[in-house]
């Protein structure tokens, strides 16, 4: 007989070896996956995981895809070190790409150095905005946040394909559901003219930073462990958790928003409908990946944005849907919570007698 059994104190060993079991687990699932859909196995894990990043052109584009997914996921660390359950990183996303977006289309006559701030901050505030709807709801009617931030989710969406084909919709674009193409004013200038990776790449490894030596040195993340690990000490040690709860959405919400509207700002240089490409759902399985370490985060983020970009790639070099990069992150996410659950329990072989008599034997 398997049992489980309760540990006297957390696994420091599982802590952090179970990302790396759980990513070897997924990399051996795929393997299996390919095998049985009659694909070279060795040839398309290299397709996979290899091919997109052997040249200059590709690591570029892997910085691209890590840019808007490490936002997201550096504001989600807040939310889930408080144990507040943002599941809306990606609403937040698209609405700041959508509200960014707009601006950008009616301030393309000004300056630069107008132009520009002007489209980031509003975009920012917008996911902000839409994380502070589950904010007020959680702190005034205590709705859960894990349904309201997934149904803003939908919600978001919609307002971006009503407005691309609606009000936003370019007059001359040949009835094509997308807006005009931002003036230069309000775009992010490239790091390299032959590259599309833009500014934003380097504000977000500054809020790597930031998050980093928060991490370290700053009372709000105390207060955000204490009232994760225990809600009354927090409360009686004066620690309002409503605040904290708005604190953390309005940051994850800026991050996130301000992720979608450097994206319409930078690679994308327009809104289209299909700017929904799963980021923020992505972030919450970097976050847990990352065991909630903003360096984790970074680690992780290369590692899932390697997989969007691989499955680009499977399309083109091996005739697969793109969407087998989604499977790869749903895999790694399962294995993830089957390996976590080695960190607070042991595995042990024998009836149950067996075991309460070593338990004794122990005692």
């Amino acid at each position: 007989m398997i049992r489980l059994e309760p540990r006297s104190r957390e696994s420091w060993i599982w802590q952090f070896g179970s990302p790396v079991v759980a990513l070897s687990l997924t990399v051996l699932a795929g393997a299996l996956l390919f095998y049985l859909l009659g694909k070279p196995v060795l040839e398309t894990l290299a397709i996979f995981f290899i091919d997109p990043v052997n040249s200059v052109y590709g690591l570029s584009e892997l910085l691209v895809k890590l840019t808007p997914l490490l936002l997201c996921s550096l504001g989600l660390y807040f939310c889930f070190k408080a144990q507040v359950w943002n599941i809306g990183a990606e609403g937040q996303f698209v609405i700041g790409a959508l509200v960014g977006g707009a601006v950008a289309l009616n301030v393309g006559e000004l300056d630069n150095l107008i132009a520009l701030p002007l489209v980031l901050v509003c975009g920012s505030a917008a996911g902000a905005f839409w994380a502070g709807i589950a904010a007020w709801l959680r702190t005034r009617f205590g709705a859960s946040e894990i349904l309201t931030t997934i149904m803003l989710n939908y919600i978001a969406v919609n307002f971006l394909l009503y407005a691309v084909h609606g009000p936003l919709k370019d007059p001359e674009g040949y009835s094509f559901p997308e807006s005009a193409l931002f003036s230069e004013n309000t775009l992010l200038t490239p790091l390299h003219s032959d590259y599309r990776v833009s500014a934003a790449f380097l504000m977000a490894m500054v809020l790597v930073l930031v998050c980093w030596w928060l991490h370290q040195n700053a009372i709000m993340v105390f207060q955000l462990r204490v009232q994760a690990a225990a809600p009354r000490t927090a409360r009686f040690s004066g620690i309002d958790s409503k605040k904290l709860v708005w604190r953390v959405l309005l940051i994850s919400g800026a991050a996130a928003g301000l992720a979608g509207v450097s994206e319409v700002a930078g690679p994308i240089g327009q809104l289209t409908p299909y700017l929904a490409t799963g980021y923020g759902y992505t972030a919450i399985i970097v976050v847990f990946l990352a065991r909630l370490h903003p360096v984790g985060i970074f680690i992780a983020s290369i590692l899932l944005s390697l997989m969007f970009l691989g499955g680009e790639n499977l399309q083109v070099m091996a005739g697969l849907p793109k969407s087998v990069s989604l499977v790869f992150q749903g895999m790694l996410l399962f294995f993830l919570l089957i390996t976590d659950v080695m960190i607070r329990y042991s595995v042990t072989f024998g009836s149950g007698k067996q075991t309460q008599s070593a338990r004794a034997a122990s005692l």
